[in-house]
């Protein structure tokens, strides 16, 4: 029978990749010297399922490794066997194959079989290790979860998806998965295939019935006998989520969701974001209509055209509501991001030789998904500076009167209209003097009375490192400068703050979403350029004693005692017809990478939300220029890009 199984490969691949986050959330979170029944059972289920998807399609690489996995954590659950520190590890070494596997059939990427091999030569040993504990009861060894006959054998099985040897024959293959038949008489190899049929063959009416009511073999929706979900996301694991390295910690757990698995298959449902990002342009479009609209009808008679105005107040109201909902769309949890880290974590504290605790608060703040993809790489380079860098090691920890265990904090939390993340540490802090010192090395610029902030800084220049030794894990001098660099080209700012022998926090500022931007639109000769509102500080009208000019080349504006670098935007855009008085037009002051810098306008026109559009793909690449939007008017506006304009004026100044 021909039957193509290719047109269901990315349910196969999306529900596998949520298996193999929850087994790894799941395995970070268990207590070794006490592991819940319930985590073991959950993970031995996500193995199962991602199992069954690589056989029913055909995945042998799969099958080998997740065989050997299941045959473990089998063994756990029935409390055969203890779990240890090195079966946790070899557990998620095992994840990282399969994950590996899976998108070299996915991607068509390269697997590598050594680690393939060295994974399973991991389980294979741990399973055969003698037993730490006598063999519970069968009675015992379901949990609530599997039904089976009291002298059902316990022996290694391949879960209904192989067949056993002969010998193994009467075994139940689906350790109370499956609703078993009357007891088969003896059977052949062909006749036990054609039994089960995976679901996609032919088979008589009654085992259509009997299929039905079983498993889907992870490519269908579970439905288990505890109503347990399968998959548990990573985003549902503690808010601290802490990740101790040391066996007596026992985080405090989740219990076990006893949603019904249909219901939340009926809650959700898989969307690309290709039409997702389409239904928010259509979206932006419609909000162009309508400010076109408002605009069209401002200039009649509200008394002749009452009904109109009524209805076009309406349609606003409408509209913005519909923007906020399609946006909200796009919008997803940052556990996305945060859920990565404590692997991190685990992994490079161990290779440190340090005693690392992560916290994670603020997990269920949302942030859009461009933006998500985005901020991971600046974090995990600051989660890997604080492992480093930042926590010392535990026998200094002691001497300084602190925990040996150290501890980093991810917070995400709304304030304004940004989101701010923040990453801190209870480490030794930054060092000003060599800091200072190293900056002087260099050649820097810098003074011994520059503020703590400016400081903080320079560790953020590309090159620059304090570290004493290099590692594998950092003291390069790389890495820093590109999160600077990336948060920048998300239109956000990163802050330092740091106390020496206490810790450092670092705080991101982003927008909330790269779609829709506040901004304050200015005119400069007769055209408009929207100017971001979280970069302005303050506009104000310039006085003739403030403003002093550098060499004949370039003005400073005084304000408050500081001298700030002033831009001309007529000049950098070469406009005509535009203030050349400096003293007649309005200054706008804009902060952008911790430096102020003044913009000169004509005049302020109002503070607008604005839908942005990309120029670079519909025009060309602007200097200055980071996108365009559709007035009311319907005439185009350039958004100002401000880090590009005070970058360009200093690099023209120096």
């Amino acid at each position: 029978m021909g039957f193509d199984l290719s047109q269901f490969y990315q349910v196969f691949f999306e529900e596998t990749a949520e298996h193999l986050s929850s087994m790894e959330s799941l395995l970070l979170g268990l207590d070794v010297s006490a592991p819940s029944m319930d985590d073991l059972n959950a993970i031995f289920r996500a193995a199962h399922s991602i199992k069954g998807g690589a056989g029913t399609f055909g995945f042998n690489d799969m099958i080998e490794v997740t065989h050997v996995l299941e045959t473990l954590l089998d063994k756990l659950r029935k409390q055969e066997m203890a779990l240890t520190n090195e079966m946790v590890n070899a557990f998620l070494e095992a994840g990282d194959v399969i994950a590996m596997q899976l998108a070299g059939h996915r991607d068509a990427t390269e697997v590598d079989p050594a680690a393939v091999k060295n994974a399973r030569a991991n389980l294979e040993r741990l399973s055969a290790a003698p037993s730490a504990t006598p063999p519970a009861p069968v009675a015992e060894q379901a949990y609530g979860l599997f039904e089976a006959e009291p002298t059902a054998p316990a022996e290694e099985q391949a879960y209904g998806f192989f067949d056993a040897e002969p010998a193994a024959a009467e075994a139940d293959p689906g350790y109370g998965f499956f609703d078993d038949l009357p007891a088969p008489e003896k059977t052949t190899q062909a006749d036990t295939e054609e039994a089960q049929g995976y679901g996609f063959f032919e088979e008589t009416p009654a085992q259509k019935s009997e299929r039905e009511n079983a498993q889907g073999y992870g490519f269908l929706q579970d439905i288990n006998p505890d109503n347990t979900p399968d998959t548990q996301p990573a985003a549902a694991t503690n808010a601290t989520a802490p990740v101790l390295l040391a066996e007596q910690a026992h985080p405090t757990r989740r219990t076990a969701d006893k949603t019904p698995a249909p219901a939340a298959a009926e809650s959700s449902i898989r969307v690309s974001v290709e039409k997702v990002d389409q239904l928010i342009n259509l979206v932006g479009e419609l909000v162009i209509t309508q400010a076109m609209l408002a605009q069209s009808a401002s200039v009649l008679d509200p008394e002749v055209v009452e009904r109109l105005q009524n209805g076009l107040s309406q349609l606003e109201r409408n509209t913005r509501d519909i923007q906020e909902a399609v946006m909200a769309v796009r919008m997803l949890p940052i556990s996305f991001v945060f859920s990565r880290f404590p692997r991190v974590v685990r992994d490079m504290a161990s290779k440190l030789n340090k005693q690392i605790e992560l916290k994670t608060l603020g997990e269920n703040t949302e942030l859009d998904k461009g933006l998500i993809e985005k901020i991971a790489d600046p974090l995990t380079h600051l989660i890997r500076n604080s492992l480093d860098h930042g926590i010392e090691m535990p026998d200094k920890r002691i001497a300084a009167g602190k925990p040996a265990t150290g501890t980093i904090t991810l917070n995400a939390f709304h304030q304004g209209g940004n989101i701010v993340i923040e990453v801190a540490d209870d480490g030794g802090g930054l060092s000003r003097e060599r800091i200072l010192n190293k900056a002087k090395e260099r050649g820097m610029n810098v003074s011994d009375d520059m503020p703590d902030s400016a400081v903080w800084m320079l560790i953020y220049e590309a090159g620059f490192s304090t570290a004493e030794v290099i590692t594998d894990v950092s003291g390069r001098g790389v890495g820093m400068d590109v999160v600077k660099r990336n948060i920048a080209e998300l239109g956000g700012r990163v802050e330092i703050d740091s106390a020496e022998g206490f810790g450092t926090r670092t705080t991101i500022r982003l927008p909330l979403t790269l779609a829709i931007l506040d901004g304050l639109s200015v005119s400069v000769g007769g055209q408009t350029f929207i100017a971001p509102l979280g970069s302005i500080v303050e506009s104000l009208q310039v006085r003739p004693e403030d403003l002093k000019s550098v060499s004949g080349e370039g003005h400073l504006l005084r304000v408050r005692g500081e001298y700030l670098p002033v831009v001309a935007l007529h000049e950098v855009f070469n406009i005509k017809n535009a203030v050349t008085d400096f003293t007649q037009g309005i200054v706008v002051i804009i902060e952008a990478e911790g430096k102020k810098t003044a913009l000169v306008v004509d005049e302020l026109l109002g503070q607008h939300q604005v839908v942005i559009k990309s120029l670079e793909s519909n025009f060309r690449k602007v200097q200055g220029i980071s996108g365009a939007t559709i007035m009311g008017d319907g005439r185009v506006a350039l958004i100002l890009d401000v880090s590009a304009l005070a970058a360009q004026h200093l690099s023209r100044n120096t």
